[in-house]
């Protein structure tokens, strides 16, 4: 009896949740026409399912879906550090240290700018991706912003009203000193779907210098600080459970790619084998 899983869906959004490529990507793609779906040349609307054989520019698609454990990933990652290219010294990226098994690419839930950093927060299935990126827009998200010289007191008031150049408004949900040395100040704002770039255009916007925007919680997700930089780690399914607000998968509901559930013990065919007394009994008798 065919399953939900079965179920044919759009072609975009069935590679999307593979991890080979964005939605809007894979509609580049069939745009194009180098998708074909059972020989037939693939349009916008196409649905598949799991027995369609695909192929991009002739070429088998392979599908190898995320490890069920591995769904999504939490990193620490160091100011100027690249998420996908190698840098200028030829450093390699942070997804190029990830492991192979977990997908071929991945997508960035509301990436930091790179001359900033902290927690991260990735996955290389696509329809995942874009399901965080929605719940993100109303989930509470805590920076750490470090700038030169102490603001004061009316600035750092009307830091509150989230104003920002572009004519917007960030939700501020709260905003505190939280310490520094020398001429560095930094401050700890919790806001409600802020991006990096708006919390450091916030300060800006109050004639702050900024050095360095850190986001330290994302959600339920909390940057552990037993977490390296430049190092992830997967999230369970409890964390991812509550980012997307769906029940979390019962231990064992999934088995690992490439991994194979043991059957059955087969019965062993033909006659058993006598005993060794029994066989000593019919020598004699014999």
């Amino acid at each position: 009896m065919p399953t939900e899983r079965d179920a044919p869906e759009r072609l975009q959004k069935y590679l999307a949740s593979l991890g080979l490529a964005s939605r809007r990507e894979a509609e580049a793609w069939i745009r194009a026409g180098r998708l074909t779906v059972n020989g037939t040349v693939a349009v916008l609307g196409t649905r598949v399912g799991p027995r369609d054989e695909l192929r991009l520019d002739g070429r088998p698609v392979r599908r190898r879906a995320a490890p069920a454990r591995a769904r999504a990933f939490l990193a620490h990652r160091s100011p100027g550090e690249s998420l996908q290219q190698p840098d200028e010294a030829g450093q390699e990226s942070l997804f190029a240290r990830m492991p192979k098994r977990a997908g071929r690419r991945f997508v960035a839930v509301s990436p930091m700018p790179r001359i900033d950093g902290g927690l991260e927060l990735f996955t290389p299935d696509g329809g995942l991706a874009a399901q965080l990126q929605r719940a993100a827009r109303g989930m509470e998200i805590e920076f750490r912003v470090r700038v030169h010289g102490e603001l004061p007191a009316e600035r750092f008031a009307a830091l509150a009203a989230g104003e920002l150049d572009s004519g917007g408004t960030l939700t501020v949900l709260a905003c505190e000193p939280a310490g520094g040395e020398g001429s560095n100040r930094w401050y700890a704002l919790v806001t409600r779907g802020a991006s990096g770039r708006s919390v450091r255009q916030l300060f800006e916007r109050q004639g702050a210098t900024v050095s360095r925007v850190l986001r330290v919680r994302f959600g339920t997700l909390v940057l552990d600080r037993n977490l390296p930089r430049g190092h992830s780690r997967a999230l369970t399914d409890a964390e991812l459970a509550a980012l997307t607000g769906e029940p979390a998968r019962p231990a064992g509901a999934d088995s690992p790619a490439g991994s194979v559930r043991p059957g059955p013990a087969r019965p062993r065919s033909g006659p058993k084998r006598p005993s060794k007394p029994a066989r000593a009994a019919r020598a004699r008798r014999r």
